[in-house]
């Protein structure tokens, strides 16, 4: 698993994470079992990256107890998502308890409240309870606030949608990220699902196979992650096994243009 900087300072992740919108907002002893092995594999593969937020239910939570034992060997990302400061202040405090007191990379959700939230997890941050800042947002009409962000000096990181349905982000997020030296972290890499509908045969495939790729979703997530403005990935997924597929397009070689082209046309067709 190839692994890069994300953001100025250094902080090194591996190419291919792991979400847990909808996946882990579970409940119940079996659901939060299958969560474990699928953390577990996750890691296992060097996909040790998990990300998180309190918009998702019981994430969180099922994260937090699925990594028990390994916490050490994890990068958890979470998010911060409240205009209310009181409300602020519990989402903390309930994230750094399911994270096991401490989160590696905190981020602002779709940049709510953004000013004062920065202000505190700044401070935060200082006293090492947290070690990068990020922002987030998924919508093309907030990219240019979220370039306002970026431009403040105050992050490390962006998370936003990018896939071959979903390219708002090359027409100033990622030239803005490069410039400034800054990660990003990509949501979406299957589109929510809907570029996963088009599913490739094994001969549409074939040209990607020295790449080591076999799989559709190898396929887009090497077409981000070849991009060298993209930092990391974050699949979700509710399947075991899913995780290490994922993880070996996290393996050099990379795409040329060539090849992301022709994922594109895959994916467009």
């Amino acid at each position: 698993m190839e692994r890069r900087a994300l953001g100025p300072d250094g902080f090194e992740v591996p190419v291919v994470g792991m979400g847990t919108s909808r996946t882990f907002d579970v409940r119940g002893r079996a659901a939060e079992a299958t969560s474990r092995r699928i953390v577990e594999e996750a890691l296992d593969a060097g996909a040790d990256l998990f990300d998180s937020s309190p918009m998702y239910g019981e994430a969180e939570r099922v994260l937090g107890l699925a990594l028990d034992v390994r916490r050490d060997e994890a990068i958890v990302a979470t998010k911060i998502w409240t205009a209310n400061d009181a409300e602020a202040e519990r989402q903390i405090e309930a994230s750094l308890r399911h994270a096991h007191g401490h989160i590696e990379l905190y981020q602002v959700h779709n940049l709510i409240a953004w000013p004062a939230r920065l202000d505190r997890l700044e401070r935060l941050r200082d006293e090492g309870r947290f070690d990068v800042l990020g922002a987030t947002h998924y919508e093309p009409w907030a990219f240019d606030e979220l370039m306002t962000v970026m431009r403040s000096g105050r992050i490390g990181f962006v998370q936003i949608p990018y896939n071959p349905l979903e390219r708002e982000v090359e027409r100033a997020v990622l030239p803005l990220a490069e410039e400034l030296g800054l990660g990003v972290m990509l949501m979406r890499p299957f589109g929510r699902g809907s570029v996963l509908r088009r599913w490739p045969s094994p001969a549409d495939l074939a040209p990607l196979a020295e790449f080591r790729v076999t799989t559709w979703p190898q396929a887009l997530l090497k077409w981000g992650l070849s991009d060298p403005r993209c930092t990391v990935a974050i699949p979700a997924t509710s399947r075991p096994g899913r995780m290490t597929e994922n993880a070996a397009a996290g393996d050099p070689p990379w795409f040329g243009p060539e090849e992301r082209d022709l994922v594109t046309r895959l994916a467009t067709r």
